[in-house]
C-alpha cells in the first residue's frame, strides 16, 4: 500500500535532539529524494539492489527459501509460509555476529607506518558519533596508524576547518563520518585532492545512493537490509495482517531507500498487510513526532505497529501512545542500537531495537582506509557491519545500563586483527 503525506518543512539542525541522533541532519548536509519545503514525501516500490552484498542476500534468500519450501499450486505461497519466511529472517539476526574477512590479509602495520589520517564527524555532540569516533582513534593505536579527531559542533564551517587543517598539516587523507555528504565541502575536498590527500566518506547513506564524487571511497551501510529486517520483525510479531504507522525524517540522507525497502518487503511477505509513512525532519523531532504519531492513532484505530526509523524517535513516540490509551498495546521497533532506547526494550517500552556495533563500524571504516592507502587493490564500497536484533530476551547483554559496544562479541577484534597481520 502506497500513501502520500504532506512532509514537515525542513530547516537547520537544532540542539534539542542531536545529542542522541545518531545520523545526519540539516538541508546542507544531505540531497534527498523527495523532502522539500511544504511539500511531499511520496514512496514507491522497492529498492535497487547491489549483488555483492552477500548479507543482504542472506536475508532475502532466507525469506524466499522458506516460502517457496511451503508454496501451494502454481507457486503461490500461502499466508502462514510468509510468516514462517518472516521468523527465519528474525532468528538469523538474533545470533551473535560472525566474522567473515571483508578482503585478503595485509601487513597493515608496516604500510601505513609514519601515515596519518583526519577524521571529520558530522558532530561531536551525538553520543553514537563521539563513540564511532573514540573506537576508531583506538583501533589505529593498535595498528601504529595515527588518526585524530576534528572535534566539532555540527557546523559546515567548522568541516571546512577541519579539511583545511588536514591540507597545512600533513595528513595522507580525510575522512568524513557518521553523516556528511562530501559535496557538501566539495571546493575544500577538491583542493585536498590536489594537495595529494584520499578522501573518504563513511556511514553516511544507503547503498542504493549514488556514491559521492566529491569522495575517492564511498563507505554506506545497508540501511536497504535494515528495512527487510525491519519488515520481517513485523510480520513475525503480528502474523501477518500488519497495519504499520512509520515515522522517518527525508533531511537524512537514507531514509527513503530505507522506507521503500521496509514497505516492498512487507508487501511481498504478506499482501494484506500495510504502511503509511510520516516525514518529520529531525530538527522538529522534539515537537512533531509526538503529535504526528498522536494524530495517525486517533485517525486509523486500526495500526498495530510503529517503527520509527531511528530509535532515538521512540522517546517522542511514548506519550502518544500514553494519550490515545494504546501504551502496552501498539509495539515500538526501531533501528540504531542507541543506550537509553536499549533501556527501553529492557523495561517494555519498546519491543525491539535492531542494533549496529559501534567498534564493528570502526574497523570495518579504518580496514578500508588502510586498503586504499596500501593499495591492496581490494577496497570495499560499502562498511562491513552485521545487524543484531535485541529483544525482551537478550537487551541486558547490552548492559544494565546499556551500553553502544555491549552484547555484539568480538569476533571483530581478533578476525581485524588477523587480518591486518597483528596476530
Amino acid at each position: 500500500m502506497t500513501k502520500t503525506m504532506k512532509s514537515a518543512g525542513r530547516g537547520p539542525v537544532t540542539d534539542d535532539v542531536t545529542g542522541q541522533f545518531e545520523g545526519q541532519s540539516g538541508d546542507q548536509l544531505v540531497d534527498h529524494p523527495g523532502g522539500h519545503s511544504g511539500g511531499h514525501a511520496t514512496v514507491h516500490a522497492g529498492p535497487r539492489s547491489r549483488g555483492h552484498a552477500a548479507r543482504r542476500g542472506l536475508t532475502a534468500a532466507l525469506a524466499g527459501l522458506v516460502a517457496c519450501s511451503v508454496a501451494g499450486p502454481g507457486g503461490m505461497a500461502r499466508a502462514e509460509a510468509d510468516v514462517d519466511a518472516a521468523k527465519a529472517v528474525v532468528e538469523a539476526h538474533k545470533q551473535i555476529p560472525t566474522f567473515a574477512p571483508p578482503g585478503a590479509p595485509f601487513d597493515a602495520a608496516t604500510c601505513m607506518a609514519g601515515k596519518k589520517i583526519l577524521s571529520i564527524p558530522v558532530t561531536s555532540a551525538i553520543p553514537f558519533v563521539a563513540g564511532i569516533e573514540e573506537a576508531l582513534v583506538e583501533a589505529g593505536k593498535e595498528v601504529g596508524v595515527e588518526i585524530q579527531t576534528w572535534q566539532n559542533q555540527g557546523n559546515p564551517t567548522q568541516w571546512i576547518q577541519g579539511v583545511e587543517y588536514a591540507v597545512s598539516n600533513g595528513f595522507d587523507a580525510v575522512g568524513m563520518t557518521a553523516g556528511i555528504i562530501p559535496s557538501a565541502v566539495g571546493p575544500q575536498l577538491t583542493m585536498a585532492k590536489e594537495a595529494g590527500l584520499r578522501v573518504y566518506a563513511t556511514h553516511h547513506a544507503d547503498v542504493t545512493n549514488d556514491p559521492d564524487p566529491a569522495a575517492d571511497v564511498n563507505l554506506p551501510i545497508s540501511y536497504t537490509e535494515v528495512g527487510q529486517i525491519m519488515a520481517a520483525w513485523v510480520i513475525a510479531e503480528t502474523g501477518g495482517g500488519a497495519n504499520v504507522l512509520v515515522i522517518g525524517s527525508d533531511d537524512v540522507l537514507p531514509s527513503q531507500p530505507y522506507w521503500k525497502s521496509f514497505e516492498a518487503e512487507l508487501t511481498r511477505l504478506d499482501p494484506d498487510s500495510k504502511a503509511v509513512y510520516f516525514n518529520v525532519t529531525v530538527p522538529e523531532w522534539a515537537t512533531k513526532i509526538q503529535t504526528t504519531a498522536q494524530s495517525a492513532l486517533l485517525s486509523d484505530p486500526g495500526i498495530n505497529y510503529i517503527v520509527p526509523l531511528y530509535d532515538s524517535m521512540s522517546q517522542f513516540i511514548l506519550p502518544a501512545l500514553a494519550i490515545t490509551g494504546k501504551r502496552g498495546q501498539v509495539p515500538i521497533a526501531s533501528f540504531n542500537g542507541t543506550p537509553f532506547v536499549l533501556d527501553l526494550v529492557q523495561n517494555g517500552d519498546v519491543a525491539m531495537d535492531l542494533g549496529e556495533s559501534l567498534g564493528w563500524i570502526a574497523r570495518s571504516t579504518l580496514d578500508a582506509y588502510m586498503r586504499d592507502l596500501c593499495g591492496t587493490g581490494d577496497v570495499p564500497d560499502e562498511l562491513y557491519v552485521p545487524f543484531l536484533i535485541f529483544d525482551e530476551s537478550n537487551a541486558e547483554t547490552a548492559g544494565v545500563p546499556a551500553d553502544y559496544d555491549q552484547g555484539y562479541g568480538d569476533a571483530h577484534v581478533g578476525g581485524y586483527r588477523a587480518l591486518w597481520g597483528l596476530e
